[in-house]
């Protein structure tokens, strides 16, 4: 049976628990920007030491927007019945990684390129901001969730 809608909650996320449920996801989706609009694309990733590894194609158009730049990185998990679910926005700036060596030590996270290619490289995004929330059929959900997780309750509904 759906959660209807006035018994849906919304909670903000802390940090801890953003970064707990961002290394659950297996794709995400890097906002960038492509000949000066925005532009979004589904990728596999890796997360290690607060930064997000994203392989991608070399030369591919991640590759080439995310050169210094300033990007968003976005997971989520929702249950389109209920309309439940949590979101997490990381927002930091990005590197390409295209030293061999270090293209293969990143290969050991296990992530690879979304669609198949011969030769990647890594787009890194560094974790500088982190954001999340959470949408529940019960505040004592929200309460559970991160009781579960170690922390109280970070805020009420909205």
């Amino acid at each position: 049976m759906a959660i209807a809608h006035e018994e849906r909650h919304v909670a903000d996320l802390d940090e801890a628990e953003c970064l707990d449920l961002l290394g659950t996801a297996v794709i995400g989706r890097i906002a960038f920007t492509e000949g000066a609009l925005p532009a979004v694309q589904p990728v596999s990733f890796a997360v290690r030491d607060r930064e997000l590894f994203i392989p991608t194609l070399r030369g591919s158009k991640v590759a080439a927007a995310s050169r210094g730049a300033v990007v968003a990185f976005e997971v989520d998990h929702f249950d389109p019945a209920d309309r439940t679910g949590w979101n997490v926005t990381v927002v930091g700036p990005s590197r390409v990684v295209s030293d061999p060596r270090e293209v293969l030590a990143l290969d050991e996270l296990g992530a690879r390129p979304w669609p198949p290619v011969d030769s990647h490289c890594y787009v890194a995004v560094r974790i500088s901001l982190v954001r999340g929330r959470r949408i529940c059929g019960h505040p004592s959900e929200v309460a559970t969730a991160q009781a579960r997780a170690g922390r109280g309750v970070v805020a009420g509904p909205d």
